[in-house]
Formats: C-alpha cells, structure tokens, sequence
C-alpha cells in the first residue's frame, strides 16, 4: 500500500505516471487511499478557488440528436422521447433570469440538432453576448467543422464542453454506432483549444465494458491535452436504449476519479455533476469534497427539463432556477463553501 500513497504523492509533485501505474492506483484503491486522496485535493483546490464553488447557468435548449450513441435516452433512435426545441426568445429568457439569481456564466447545452444552423447558433451567441457582456458563453453542442468551431468563438462563445467519454478506440466503437470515431472527437478537442476555447472533456465511469485500463488510458489522454474543464459521471442506464439493463457507475468509483483529476491537473474547472447527485442525496456535496469546485444548476424552463433525459431518474427536473439555486447555497454553505457570482474563469495565470 505504501507503493500507492507514493503514487499519489508522484502524482501531487506534477510528475506523470505510467498506464500501468495508473491502472495500479484504480484497481487497488481502498477508503484509506481516497482520503488521503481527498485530503490533497481539496489542499489545491482551496489554494487556486479558496472556497468558491463556480456556478454556471445550465440551458438545455433543445433534445433532437442526429446521433444514435448507444447510452444516451435523447438518441436518434428513441421513437419515445418527447422532443422540443427553445426559441431564441426563451433561451433569452432563460438567460434574463439567471442573471438575476447572479449567474454569469451560461452553459447552452444540446444534441447534434441540424434545425439550429450555423448562423442561428452564431445569432443566439451574439444575442446573449449583447444583452450581458460580462458573462461567459459556454456551448456544448457535439461535434463540428473547424470553420464552424472558429465562427462560434468570433461570435463570441467563451468556452465549449466537448466529453470524449472514453479514450480507447475499441471501447468507443462499443458505446457509438459505426460512423463516430474516437480520432474525430479527439481532434474536436485539439481544434476547440487550438482556436482558443477555454476547452472541456470529460468521460463516464463505469460505463459498460470500462475496465481500469479504458480509466487509465482516459487520465493519460486528459494529461496530453490539459483541457480546462473536465466533466466526469457516473454512467446511468437509460430505459429506451440498448444499455437500459447495464449496471451503473458508482460513486465511489467517481470521487476517486475526480480527486485524481484535481491532483494531476490542479487548476481544472471539475464539475459535481447532476448525474453524480442522481444517485446518491449527497453526491454534488462529496464531488466537492474529493475536489470539485463547479455545479450547475439547470435554468431550462421547468416544462421542459424531464424531457431532456439522457439518463433515468435525472434530479432537478421539476424546480424553479431560483429554488434549485438557493437550495445549492445553502447545501454547499452546509459543507464549508460558497457559490461564486462570477464568470469563474480557468486561472491561467495562478502559479
């Protein structure tokens, strides 16, 4: 055990490990480790967010998806799902809202929806960007041209959430139909930050057929890219696809991952996800304590929020943004911590 409180270590000097040395970490981990794990995590994250936890406004604008991912309940192939698209009026809504509850930071989330075209996504950015230009865009919107990717930033958009959800090749081809490569949504990645983006990833845990190795290989190629963001979550079966009967992730699993990720990379934006708070009461208040510092709450109008399910039994489908905003303070308030009012920008600068 010695050996992997030292890989810990290793990893807290900025050194990198090996795959095997990965693979050792996440398959022999216990709960001493992950304290100790923890402990150091939530050392860096005070040291470059203090106790600020970054809130981002989540809209959900539309749930059509020429996609057919095999995990995903907004799939193409789901006759069942019951689709809507938001006006650029009430994603403007949406917005004047949020920024009254203080959001400053707008996450515009959506399937690969042909309906909204380039330039009624370029419209939407400039909108938003015009009415509150101290707030940050954020697009999460799949994969795109690089032209396309570039015109989004010189429209204005800040910062794009692109999840390579696993970075083995032969493990992609078992979550995707033919047709969506792990190669194409890697070089998304590399596009995305070469353009300027501040540039998110992020995978599942325990997703079907994911083995220590598959998380390894994830680590190594987040360590490549150094994004600024990483979004992990535990893997949750929806009833419509072709997992509906997998096992889910877990979250211990998720919270060793998360720590992990503060270690090797202290500065990254890592969100408490919403699907690690769908299976556990808690989940969003121990994502922060094993060195999350992000959460966001969703500011889709209520009538809609069910319908974009990529998973079962999503929380926060029914709440008012200003209930499930202050709900969010005061739960992280309960733990030591605050919800930040500002863009919550990647320190680049910080030592």
């Amino acid at each position: 055990m010695d050996f992997l409180y030292g890989l810990i270590d290793k990893l807290e000097a900025a050194s990198h490990l090996t795959k095997e040395e990965w693979v050792q970490l996440i398959e022999n981990r216990d709960s001493q480790l992950s304290g100790y794990l923890f402990q150091k995590a939530r050392k860096w994250q005070r040291r470059y967010f203090s106790n600020r936890i970054y809130a981002r406004g989540l809209i959900e604008f539309t749930n059509y998806c020429k996609n057919d991912c095999y995990y995903c309940g907004i799939r193409r192939s789901n006759q069942d799902a019951a689709r809507y698209r938001l006006t650029e009026d009430e994603i403007m809504e949406c917005c004047h809202i949020g920024y009254g509850l203080g959001f400053r930071t707008f996450v515009l989330q959506g399937g690969e929806d042909g309906w909204f075209t380039q330039e009624k996504l370029e419209g939407i950015v400039r909108s938003i960007k015009a009415s509150y230009p101290d707030c940050a865009i954020t697009l999460s919107i799949g994969e795109r041209t690089l032209e396309s990717y570039q015109r989004l930033f010189q429209a204005g958009a800040d910062r794009y959430l692109l999840r390579h959800e696993t970075a083995d090749t032969a493990h992609y081809g078992r979550l995707h139909p033919p047709g969506l490569s792990s190669d194409k949504r890697k070089q998304c990645l590399w596009d995305l930050k070469g353009i300027g983006f501040q540039t998110g990833t992020g995978f599942m845990v325990g997703s079907p057929g994911q083995t220590p190795s598959h998380l390894a290989e994830d680590m190594l190629f987040i360590r490549e890219l150094e994004p600024h963001m990483v979004g992990i979550g535990p893997f949750i079966p929806h009833h419509d696809t072709p997992f509906a009967n997998e096992p889910q992730g877990t979250v211990e699993l998720t919270l060793f991952m998360i720590g992990l990720l503060r270690l090797m990379l202290p500065k990254l934006l890592l969100p408490a996800t919403t699907a690690l708070g769908t299976i556990d009461p808690n989940g969003r208040e121990k994502g922060i304590q094993a060195g999350a510092n992000v959460v966001m709450p969703n500011l889709s109008p209520a009538s809609v929020r069910k319908k974009y399910e990529l998973y079962d039994n999503k929380i926060c489908t029914g709440d008012e943004a200003a209930e499930c905003r202050m709900c969010l303070s005061r739960r992280i308030g309960r733990i030591g911590y605050e919800l930040a009012v500002d863009r919550g920008d990647y320190p680049a600068d910080a030592p």
